[in-house]
Protein backbone atom coordinates (compact mmCIF):
# COMPACT_ATOMS: atom_id res chain seq x y z
CA UNK A 1 0.00 0.00 0.00
CA UNK A 2 1.34 3.43 -0.97
CA UNK A 3 1.48 5.79 1.97
CA UNK A 4 1.68 9.58 1.91
CA UNK A 5 4.77 10.66 3.83
CA UNK A 6 4.42 14.36 3.04
CA UNK A 7 2.79 14.78 6.45
CA UNK A 8 6.07 13.76 8.08
CA UNK A 9 7.39 17.26 7.29
CA UNK A 10 7.09 20.32 9.57
CA UNK A 11 3.71 22.10 9.29
CA UNK A 12 3.61 24.76 6.58
CA UNK A 13 2.71 28.40 7.01
CA UNK A 14 5.04 28.92 9.96
CA UNK A 15 4.92 32.70 9.77
CA UNK A 16 1.15 33.06 9.47
CA UNK A 17 -0.88 34.50 12.31
CA UNK A 18 -4.29 33.01 13.06
CA UNK A 19 -7.14 35.50 12.58
CA UNK A 20 -9.34 33.71 15.10
CA UNK A 21 -8.65 32.98 18.72
CA UNK A 22 -8.86 29.19 19.25
CA UNK A 23 -11.70 27.93 21.39
CA UNK A 24 -11.01 26.22 24.74
CA UNK A 25 -11.54 22.82 23.11
CA UNK A 26 -9.24 23.67 20.19
CA UNK A 27 -6.56 24.63 22.68
CA UNK A 28 -6.89 21.10 24.06
CA UNK A 29 -6.36 19.69 20.54
CA UNK A 30 -9.96 19.41 19.30
CA UNK A 31 -10.15 19.07 15.50
CA UNK A 32 -12.86 18.57 12.84
CA UNK A 33 -11.93 14.87 12.78
CA UNK A 34 -13.43 14.54 16.27
CA UNK A 35 -16.36 16.94 15.84
CA UNK A 36 -17.55 14.86 12.87
CA UNK A 37 -18.07 11.97 15.29
CA UNK A 38 -20.34 13.92 17.62
CA UNK A 39 -23.98 14.94 17.61
CA UNK A 40 -24.31 18.71 18.09
CA UNK A 41 -27.68 18.34 19.80
CA UNK A 42 -26.28 15.81 22.29
CA UNK A 43 -23.13 17.81 23.08
CA UNK A 44 -24.70 19.36 26.17
CA UNK A 45 -25.53 15.95 27.62
CA UNK A 46 -22.23 14.32 26.59
CA UNK A 47 -19.57 17.04 26.26
CA UNK A 48 -16.17 16.12 24.74
CA UNK A 49 -13.25 15.83 27.15
CA UNK A 50 -9.62 14.88 26.68
CA UNK A 51 -7.64 12.42 28.77
CA UNK A 52 -4.67 14.32 30.21
CA UNK A 53 -3.47 11.77 32.78
CA UNK A 54 -3.75 8.02 33.25
CA UNK A 55 -3.69 6.65 36.79
CA UNK A 56 -4.13 3.13 38.13
CA UNK A 57 -7.44 4.28 39.60
CA UNK A 58 -8.83 6.07 36.54
CA UNK A 59 -8.51 8.92 34.05
CA UNK A 60 -8.08 12.66 34.59
CA UNK A 61 -10.00 14.52 31.85
CA UNK A 62 -10.37 18.17 30.81
CA UNK A 63 -13.11 19.78 28.74
CA UNK A 64 -14.41 23.25 27.90
CA UNK A 65 -15.87 23.77 31.38
CA UNK A 66 -15.00 20.45 32.94
CA UNK A 67 -12.17 19.08 35.05
CA UNK A 68 -13.09 15.58 36.22
CA UNK A 69 -11.84 12.13 37.19
CA UNK A 70 -13.29 9.05 35.50
CA UNK A 71 -13.06 5.72 37.35
CA UNK A 72 -11.90 2.63 35.43
CA UNK A 73 -14.18 1.78 32.53
CA UNK A 74 -13.27 3.37 29.18
CA UNK A 75 -10.42 1.63 27.35
CA UNK A 76 -8.60 4.92 26.87
CA UNK A 77 -5.09 6.32 27.07
CA UNK A 78 -3.60 9.76 27.47
CA UNK A 79 -4.52 11.98 24.52
CA UNK A 80 -7.84 10.24 23.85
CA UNK A 81 -11.07 12.21 23.38
CA UNK A 82 -14.19 10.98 25.18
CA UNK A 83 -17.85 11.94 25.22
CA UNK A 84 -18.31 12.42 28.95
CA UNK A 85 -21.28 10.73 30.60
CA UNK A 86 -22.05 12.82 33.70
CA UNK A 87 -24.55 10.25 35.02
CA UNK A 88 -22.13 7.32 34.77
CA UNK A 89 -18.60 8.54 33.88
CA UNK A 90 -17.23 5.01 33.51
CA UNK A 91 -19.56 4.62 30.48
CA UNK A 92 -18.03 7.61 28.65
CA UNK A 93 -17.50 6.85 24.95
CA UNK A 94 -14.00 6.90 23.42
CA UNK A 95 -13.93 8.67 20.04
CA UNK A 96 -12.10 7.21 17.06
CA UNK A 97 -8.40 8.09 17.15
CA UNK A 98 -6.41 9.97 14.53
CA UNK A 99 -3.28 8.15 15.69
CA UNK A 100 -2.35 5.71 18.42
CA UNK A 101 0.89 4.42 19.90
CA UNK A 102 0.86 0.92 21.31
CA UNK A 103 3.39 -1.78 22.11
CA UNK A 104 3.43 -5.34 23.33
CA UNK A 105 3.27 -5.01 27.09
CA UNK A 106 6.30 -6.20 29.07
CA UNK A 107 5.95 -9.77 30.26
CA UNK A 108 4.91 -13.04 28.68
CA UNK A 109 1.15 -12.60 28.19
CA UNK A 110 1.59 -10.64 24.91
CA UNK A 111 -1.14 -8.15 25.71
CA UNK A 112 -1.05 -4.82 23.92
CA UNK A 113 -0.41 -1.67 25.90
CA UNK A 114 -1.74 1.71 24.78
CA UNK A 115 0.90 4.43 25.10
CA UNK A 116 -0.73 7.58 23.70
CA UNK A 117 -3.39 8.68 21.22
CA UNK A 118 -4.05 11.58 18.86
CA UNK A 119 -0.43 12.72 18.69
CA UNK A 120 0.66 14.85 15.74
CA UNK A 121 4.45 14.75 16.17
CA UNK A 122 6.67 12.43 18.19
CA UNK A 123 10.15 13.51 19.22
CA UNK A 124 12.28 10.39 19.60
CA UNK A 125 14.90 11.41 22.12
CA UNK A 126 18.35 9.91 22.53
CA UNK A 127 21.59 11.40 23.80
CA UNK A 128 25.14 11.78 22.52
CA UNK A 129 26.65 9.31 24.98
CA UNK A 130 26.62 5.60 25.84
CA UNK A 131 22.81 5.58 25.80
CA UNK A 132 22.77 6.10 22.01
CA UNK A 133 21.40 2.91 20.48
CA UNK A 134 20.65 2.79 16.76
CA UNK A 135 18.52 -0.38 17.09
CA UNK A 136 16.29 1.28 19.69
CA UNK A 137 15.86 4.33 17.47
CA UNK A 138 14.83 2.10 14.57
CA UNK A 139 12.16 0.53 16.78
CA UNK A 140 10.77 3.94 17.73
CA UNK A 141 10.71 5.08 14.10
CA UNK A 142 8.83 1.92 13.06
CA UNK A 143 6.40 2.55 15.91
CA UNK A 144 5.85 6.14 14.73
CA UNK A 145 5.30 5.07 11.12
CA UNK A 146 2.70 2.52 12.24
CA UNK A 147 0.94 5.15 14.38
CA UNK A 148 0.96 7.53 11.38
CA UNK A 149 2.67 10.20 13.46
CA UNK A 150 5.46 12.49 12.25
CA UNK A 151 8.76 11.26 13.80
CA UNK A 152 11.67 13.60 14.56
CA UNK A 153 14.87 12.32 16.19
CA UNK A 154 16.32 14.62 18.86
CA UNK A 155 19.90 14.07 20.05
CA UNK A 156 20.49 15.74 23.40
CA UNK A 157 23.56 16.41 25.57
CA UNK A 158 25.44 17.70 22.53
CA UNK A 159 27.25 20.15 24.81
CA UNK A 160 28.82 17.21 26.70
CA UNK A 161 30.04 15.42 23.56
CA UNK A 162 33.23 16.05 21.57
CA UNK A 163 31.71 14.91 18.27
CA UNK A 164 27.89 15.21 18.25
CA UNK A 165 27.79 15.19 14.44
CA UNK A 166 28.93 11.55 14.39
CA UNK A 167 25.78 10.66 16.34
CA UNK A 168 23.65 12.74 13.97
CA UNK A 169 25.18 11.02 10.96
CA UNK A 170 24.47 7.58 12.44
CA UNK A 171 20.85 8.53 13.20
CA UNK A 172 20.25 10.07 9.78
CA UNK A 173 20.79 6.77 7.96
CA UNK A 174 17.76 5.21 9.67
CA UNK A 175 15.32 6.75 7.19
CA UNK A 176 15.32 9.64 4.74
CA UNK A 177 11.79 10.42 5.98
CA UNK A 178 12.97 11.35 9.47
CA UNK A 179 14.59 14.64 10.41
CA UNK A 180 17.41 14.65 12.97
CA UNK A 181 18.05 17.60 15.30
CA UNK A 182 21.05 17.97 17.63
CA UNK A 183 20.56 20.26 20.61
CA UNK A 184 21.43 21.23 24.15
CA UNK A 185 18.26 20.67 26.17
CA UNK A 186 19.42 23.09 28.89
CA UNK A 187 19.80 26.01 26.47
CA UNK A 188 17.30 28.09 24.46
CA UNK A 189 17.72 25.75 21.46
CA UNK A 190 14.65 23.57 22.11
CA UNK A 191 12.23 26.49 21.79
CA UNK A 192 13.71 27.61 18.47
CA UNK A 193 14.37 24.18 16.92
CA UNK A 194 11.06 22.61 17.94
CA UNK A 195 8.91 25.64 17.08
CA UNK A 196 7.84 24.31 13.62
CA UNK A 197 5.96 21.47 15.32
CA UNK A 198 4.84 23.13 18.56
CA UNK A 199 1.87 25.15 17.30
CA UNK A 200 -1.50 25.89 18.94
CA UNK A 201 -3.82 22.88 18.70
CA UNK A 202 -0.94 20.49 17.98
CA UNK A 203 -0.07 17.54 20.22
CA UNK A 204 3.55 16.51 20.54
CA UNK A 205 5.09 13.63 22.48
CA UNK A 206 8.56 12.77 23.73
CA UNK A 207 9.59 9.11 23.63
CA UNK A 208 12.89 7.59 24.70
CA UNK A 209 14.63 5.77 27.50
CA UNK A 210 15.17 7.25 30.96
CA UNK A 211 17.82 9.93 31.37
CA UNK A 212 17.99 11.19 27.77
CA UNK A 213 16.42 14.55 28.64
CA UNK A 214 12.72 14.18 27.80
CA UNK A 215 11.52 15.99 30.93
CA UNK A 216 14.21 18.65 30.48
CA UNK A 217 12.88 19.33 26.98
CA UNK A 218 9.34 19.56 28.32
CA UNK A 219 10.48 22.13 30.88
CA UNK A 220 12.33 24.07 28.18
CA UNK A 221 9.15 24.48 26.15
CA UNK A 222 7.38 25.91 29.19
CA UNK A 223 10.36 28.04 30.28
CA UNK A 224 9.80 26.74 33.81
CA UNK A 225 9.60 23.47 35.70
CA UNK A 226 6.56 21.31 35.04
CA UNK A 227 8.35 17.94 34.99
CA UNK A 228 10.85 16.46 37.44
CA UNK A 229 14.40 15.79 36.25
CA UNK A 230 17.37 13.85 37.63
CA UNK A 231 21.01 13.25 36.78
CA UNK A 232 22.15 10.13 34.90
CA UNK A 233 24.60 7.51 36.19
CA UNK A 234 28.09 8.37 35.02
CA UNK A 235 29.27 4.77 34.49
CA UNK A 236 26.73 3.80 31.82
CA UNK A 237 24.86 7.05 31.02
CA UNK A 238 21.56 5.45 32.05
CA UNK A 239 18.94 7.55 33.74
CA UNK A 240 16.44 7.10 36.53
CA UNK A 241 12.68 7.31 36.05
CA UNK A 242 11.64 10.86 36.94
CA UNK A 243 8.36 10.72 35.00
CA UNK A 244 6.17 8.03 36.56
CA UNK A 245 3.04 8.40 34.43
CA UNK A 246 2.01 9.69 31.03
CA UNK A 247 0.68 13.23 31.30
CA UNK A 248 -0.34 16.04 28.94
CA UNK A 249 0.86 19.56 29.70
CA UNK A 250 -0.45 22.60 27.79
CA UNK A 251 1.66 25.59 26.82
CA UNK A 252 0.29 29.12 27.10
CA UNK A 253 -0.50 29.25 23.37
CA UNK A 254 -2.27 25.87 23.33
CA UNK A 255 0.25 23.20 22.33
CA UNK A 256 -0.28 19.88 24.12
CA UNK A 257 2.99 18.35 25.31
CA UNK A 258 3.13 14.70 26.37
CA UNK A 259 5.85 13.50 28.71
CA UNK A 260 6.20 9.74 29.13
CA UNK A 261 8.16 7.42 31.42
CA UNK A 262 11.31 5.98 29.87
CA UNK A 263 10.88 2.70 27.99
CA UNK A 264 13.85 0.40 27.58
CA UNK A 265 11.73 -2.58 26.49
CA UNK A 266 9.89 -1.82 23.27
CA UNK A 267 8.41 -4.98 21.76
CA UNK A 268 6.78 -4.34 18.39
CA UNK A 269 3.68 -6.10 17.08
CA UNK A 270 1.72 -5.86 13.79
CA UNK A 271 4.22 -3.42 12.28
CA UNK A 272 5.65 -5.56 9.46
CA UNK A 273 4.97 -2.91 6.81
CA UNK A 274 6.50 -0.15 8.93
CA UNK A 275 9.66 -2.17 9.56
CA UNK A 276 9.83 -2.46 5.78
CA UNK A 277 9.60 1.35 5.60
CA UNK A 278 12.53 1.77 7.99
CA UNK A 279 14.64 -0.80 6.11
CA UNK A 280 13.37 0.12 2.64
CA UNK A 281 16.81 -0.36 1.04
CA UNK A 282 17.16 -3.94 2.28
CA UNK A 283 13.54 -4.82 1.46
CA UNK A 284 14.08 -3.52 -2.10
CA UNK A 285 17.06 -5.85 -2.44
CA UNK A 286 15.04 -8.78 -1.07
CA UNK A 287 12.53 -8.29 -3.89
CA UNK A 288 15.35 -8.91 -6.39
CA UNK A 289 16.26 -12.35 -5.02
CA UNK A 290 15.85 -15.32 -7.33
CA UNK A 291 13.48 -17.14 -4.97
CA UNK A 292 10.45 -15.50 -3.37
CA UNK A 293 11.05 -17.44 -0.14
CA UNK A 294 14.77 -16.69 -0.05
CA UNK A 295 16.23 -16.88 3.45
CA UNK A 296 19.03 -14.47 2.44
CA UNK A 297 21.63 -16.88 3.73
CA UNK A 298 23.17 -19.36 1.27
CA UNK A 299 20.52 -19.45 -1.49
CA UNK A 300 21.76 -18.90 -5.07
CA UNK A 301 21.28 -15.46 -6.63
CA UNK A 302 20.44 -13.82 -3.31
CA UNK A 303 20.49 -10.07 -3.94
CA UNK A 304 21.08 -9.26 -0.28
CA UNK A 305 24.11 -11.56 0.02
CA UNK A 306 25.43 -10.12 -3.22
CA UNK A 307 25.11 -6.56 -1.93
CA UNK A 308 26.72 -7.63 1.35
CA UNK A 309 29.71 -9.12 -0.51
CA UNK A 310 30.12 -5.90 -2.50
CA UNK A 311 30.05 -3.83 0.68
CA UNK A 312 26.85 -2.01 -0.36
CA UNK A 313 24.96 -2.66 2.87
CA UNK A 314 26.02 -2.61 6.50
CA UNK A 315 26.07 -6.15 7.96
CA UNK A 316 25.02 -4.76 11.37
CA UNK A 317 22.00 -3.06 9.78
CA UNK A 318 21.11 -6.33 8.04
CA UNK A 319 21.32 -8.17 11.37
CA UNK A 320 19.01 -5.61 13.01
CA UNK A 321 16.49 -6.00 10.18
CA UNK A 322 16.50 -9.78 10.60
CA UNK A 323 16.02 -9.46 14.37
CA UNK A 324 13.18 -6.93 14.15
CA UNK A 325 11.39 -8.87 11.41
CA UNK A 326 11.62 -12.13 13.38
CA UNK A 327 10.45 -10.45 16.59
CA UNK A 328 7.49 -8.86 14.81
CA UNK A 329 6.42 -12.17 13.30
CA UNK A 330 6.60 -13.86 16.71
CA UNK A 331 4.75 -11.09 18.57
CA UNK A 332 2.06 -10.78 15.92
CA UNK A 333 1.31 -14.48 15.60
CA UNK A 334 -1.77 -15.72 17.40
CA UNK A 335 -1.64 -18.18 20.26
CA UNK A 336 -3.25 -20.80 17.99
CA UNK A 337 -0.59 -20.27 15.33
CA UNK A 338 2.22 -20.61 17.88
CA UNK A 339 0.69 -23.78 19.33
CA UNK A 340 0.29 -25.24 15.85
CA UNK A 341 3.94 -24.50 15.06
CA UNK A 342 5.08 -26.00 18.36
CA UNK A 343 2.92 -29.09 17.75
CA UNK A 344 4.36 -29.52 14.26
CA UNK A 345 7.90 -29.21 15.62
CA UNK A 346 7.19 -31.78 18.35
CA UNK A 347 5.81 -34.23 15.78
CA UNK A 348 8.99 -33.88 13.74
CA UNK A 349 11.15 -34.45 16.85
CA UNK A 350 9.11 -37.53 17.80
CA UNK A 351 9.45 -38.93 14.28
CA UNK A 352 13.23 -38.52 14.33
CA UNK A 353 13.49 -40.10 17.78
CA UNK A 354 11.33 -43.06 16.69
CA UNK A 355 13.46 -43.58 13.60
CA UNK A 356 16.64 -43.53 15.67
CA UNK A 357 15.21 -46.12 18.08
CA UNK A 358 14.44 -48.45 15.17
Amino acid sequence: MTRDYSKFLPPSGLGKISRREPSPLERLGWKPFFSQQTDVDAAADAPPVRVVEVHRTGLHVLGEKLDAFIPPGPNATVGDWLLYDPQKPSNSKVLERRSVFERRAPGSDRKRQLIAANVDTVFIVSSCNKDFNIARLERYVALAFEAEVTPVILLTKADLCDDPESYAKAASVISNRVLVEVLDALSDEPIAKLAPWCKPGQTIAFLGSSGVGKSTLVNALFRDGVADTAAIREDDSKGRHTTTRRQLHFTADGCAVLDTPGMRELQLTDVEARIADVFADIVALADQCRFSDCGHDSEPDCAIQGALARGEIDPNRLARWRKLAAEERFNSSTLAERKAAEKSLQKMINAVQQKNRK
